[in-house]
């Protein structure tokens, strides 16, 4: 019946005359979005790629277009702390402590799911993911068109995440008429996800909210045992966030990259301890050593890397603590294992 009243909508609404990819046309994007098209939206994290919650055919065109694999649950956006209730039942008091602490925000909470809610969404599990995103334009949107929406990272699966509407277009020129406009993202990485069980917080993806954040509101966090083959989350598999360049991690990336044979190396740096040698190309993700800014910048910095024809790119691990161990998280996942190199050649592959 919903389904019905949506195109109802759409015949007695004039197609939006304009024809530009990027824009910041709610009225454009409401219009796909009750189509059943998916849309680029921003949050304060990273571009997220949006269709109707009840549409099965607007979920999947999600999966096909990303080349996303199905057992990868998707994340629900709502617009309110209430909207909750529309999409998960059973929902536990600290749930609502939670929610009431850090939405709008980047902290995703797993709940036991309706059974209005599709199995495509969830991978067949019996809970859902749900977050209010603290972004103005799309909380609007959502209002707008009246339903959650579904929405991971708006790029191809294991690609670098995209902070920017540009990003999304270098992405998917071909595969999407809106990309909506909501400048940079303020946080930069993926949200925090925290699920429940038998009373205690689990902590199932590092993100923007650090563990001790979340420490401070309930108390102790239970790190979970990640499962790649079921992952109980978004961005749980081990290789994710990757650039096309090579990447390794160190803790000394300029002496790094002087052990090794070859010019055509970038570095990933944060504060000023490790200035570059100016035989390389180097990106500072933050020259004050603030690991909010540098988180803000990281996906940004990874994508004029990997536009450079680099051969490989040493990214700096951080301290890891606090947000620099999300921050390590997200670098280890997009990086290359390091057995595939030595101290001497590493571009003979």
């Amino acid at each position: 019946m919903e389904k019905i009243l949506n195109l109802l909508n759409i015949a007695n609404t004039a197609i939006p005359k304009e024809k530009k990819l990027i824009t910041t046309s709610l009225a454009k994007a409401t219009w796909y979005l009750k189509k059943g098209d998916p849309v680029a939206i921003p949050t304060e994290t990273v571009y997220g790629l949006a269709a109707n919650i009840y549409n099965e055919n607007a979920v999947k065109k999600i999966f096909e277009i990303k080349k996303r694999p199905a057992f990868n649950p998707l994340i629900v956006h709502v617009a309110s702390i209430d909207s909750m209730e529309e999409v998960a039942e059973n929902i536990p008091p600290i749930a609502y402590t939670l929610a009431e602490k850090f939405w709008p925000g980047p902290l995703t909470l797993i709940l036991e799911k309706k059974s209005t809610i599709l199995d495509c969404i969830t991978a067949g599990k019996k809970t859902v993911a749900v977050r209010m995103p603290n972004h103005k334009m799309t909380l609007e949107l959502i209002k707008r068109v009246g339903f959650p929406l579904a929405a991971p990272s708006a790029n191809p699966f294991g690609s670098i995440s995209p902070t920017s509407a540009q990003h999304v277009a270098n992405y998917f020129k071909k595969e999407l008429n809106v990309v909506l406009d909501g400048g940079e993202c303020e946080k930069g990485i993926e949200s925090t996800i925290v699920g429940f069980e038998n009373g205690k917080v689990i902590l199932y993806r590092l993100g923007v909210i650090s563990k001790e954040m979340i420490e401070s509101v309930v108390g102790e966090v239970e790190l979970l045992n990640v499962d790649e083959n079921q992952p109980k989350a978004p961005g749980m598999l081990h290789k994710h966030y990757a650039p096309k360049t090579k990447m390794i991690m160190s803790e000394q990336p300029l002496k790094r990259a002087n052990e090794m044979l070859g010019s055509k190396i970038g570095l990933l740096i944060f504060g000023n301890e490790n200035l570059p040698d100016s035989r390389y190309i180097a990106k500072n993700l933050s020259e004050n050593g603030d690991v909010f800014e540098a988180a803000k910048n990281l996906y940004a910095h990874m994508h004029q890397l990997d536009e450079m024809g680099l051969e490989l790119i040493i990214a700096q691990k951080f301290p890891d603590s606090g947000i620099g161990k999300s921050i390590n998280d997200r670098l280890s996942r997009a990086c290359w294992s390091e057995m595939n190199y030595t101290s001497t050649n590493i571009f003979s592959e």
